[in-house]
């Protein structure tokens, strides 16, 4: 009877041991989690410039219509279309033939108007001797020197046909008066031109030159007001003073590789749109720049100064204001609101709101928040060695 009772009372007691241990597993919390792991770094610290952007176009420094000076037959042209050409290279030519008669026949006419000239003057050289002798007339002397003023005349009158003719004849032939890039011939050989200085003239071709080349922009009254006040300190600045560095890139570039110089900048603002014209002034001696083409070009607008630079990715946006997390020297994470300056490299200028101590939070930025404490990692810095846990054999 024994045996039985004492099975009995013993499963009783493991049952209520195991309720016991069970009620106490229950009343235990879980272990709180291990603060995220955050890399933080401090500001860069660069001297940098602000810098103003502006959408311009490319325009030639020589824009040349070529027109025909004489009328004529056009004979023969002597270039490509579209090819780069030196100043005085033959470009049309006008058929000569009539020019040269009209030359030879001016020529010939001055001949004959110095052959008088000279029989004048020997006339009136013997007159001088016969009216002294009274064989002539003061009358007839007079007439004899007013035939030497005469013949004079006439020499010089000829003397001049013949150098317009022979300019006549020069202007048959069309020569570059610049170097540059021709354009396509607007007349082919055969046809008839219409010289002159009216505005009824053949135009037969366009040069613009290309090497150096103008870029012209436009911007507002307070830039050209703040460069202007730049200048009077000392600062390079896109003022009348001209000869700052600029710098610009095509429509398919990134960076601002190609560099020139401000050498315009106009003396009137234009009421209608409050802006002003801009020059710079660029080499262009594998000629990729061409008139027409737009670019984007950048002007210094300050001083090089020393600033507070942060990668562009670690920058939040809450509404219109821009802020970072910062960790504290309690690990605990904070905003702070910042003022935006102009990238640099891929950074961002920081032109208010950070100090140059500031532990900026710039990877594990979705595990953060403002209040919470983290376990901040320098930024190439080496993680710290963890201890190996009670009992675990060292690897």
């Amino acid at each position: 009877m024994n045996r039985p009772i004492s099975r009995r009372y013993a499963a009783l007691c493991g049952l209520a041991a195991a309720v016991m241990l069970s009620a106490c597993g229950e009343g235990q919390k879980p272990p709180a989690p291990p603060p995220p792991v955050v890399t933080v770094a401090n500001p860069v610290t660069r001297t940098v410039t602000d810098f103003d952007e502006y959408v311009g176009r490319f325009t030639a420094v020589n824009s040349v219509e070529i027109r025909a000076r004489v009328s004529g037959y056009l004979e023969k042209v002597h270039f490509t279309d579209g090819q780069m050409i030196k100043e005085g290279d033959l470009l049309f030519s006008v058929d000569p033939r009539p020019f040269q008669n009209t030359l030879d026949q001016a020529r010939a006419n001055l001949a004959q108007t110095r052959a008088q000239l000279a029989y004048a003057e020997g006339d009136l050289q013997r007159g001088q001797q016969l009216v002294r002798d009274k064989t002539i007339t003061e009358q007839t002397f007079e007439q004899r020197l007013q035939a030497k003023r005469t013949a004079e005349a006439a020499v010089a009158a000829n003397d001049a046909l013949v150098r317009q003719a022979e300019l006549d004849l020069q202007f048959t032939e069309l020569r570059a008066p610049v170097a540059g890039r021709i354009g396509d011939r607007r007349v082919s050989p055969g046809n008839l031109v219409t010289g002159g200085s009216s505005g009824s003239t053949t135009l037969l071709a366009t040069i613009v030159s290309y090497d150096p080349i103008w870029f012209e922009f436009t911007f507002d009254e307070s830039s050209f007001l703040r460069y202007e006040r730049n200048a009077k300190r000392g600062t390079d600045s896109a003022s009348r003073s001209t000869g700052v560095t600029v710098g610009l890139r095509l429509i398919d570039e990134r960076d601002f590789a190609h560099r020139g110089r401000m050498d315009f900048v106009d003396n009137v603002i234009d009421r209608a749109t409050g802006t002003i014209r801009g020059r710079a002034v660029f080499r262009n001696l594998d000629g990729l720049f061409t008139p027409g083409m737009f670019g984007r070009v950048q002007v210094p607008a300050s001083a090089p100064y020393e600033a507070l630079l942060v990668s562009d990715s670690v920058i939040g946006t809450e509404q219109v204001r821009k802020f970072v997390y910062i960790v504290g020297t309690d690990d605990m994470v904070s905003q702070k609101y910042v003022t935006l300056g102009q990238l640099s490299d891929d950074l961002r200028v920081i032109k208010d709101g950070l100090l140059a101590t500031d532990r900026v939070v710039v990877n594990g930025l979705m595990r953060v928040r403002p209040g919470i404490k983290v376990n901040p990692q320098m930024h190439g810095a080496a993680p710290a060695a963890s201890s190996p846990p009670s009992g675990a054999a060292p690897k």
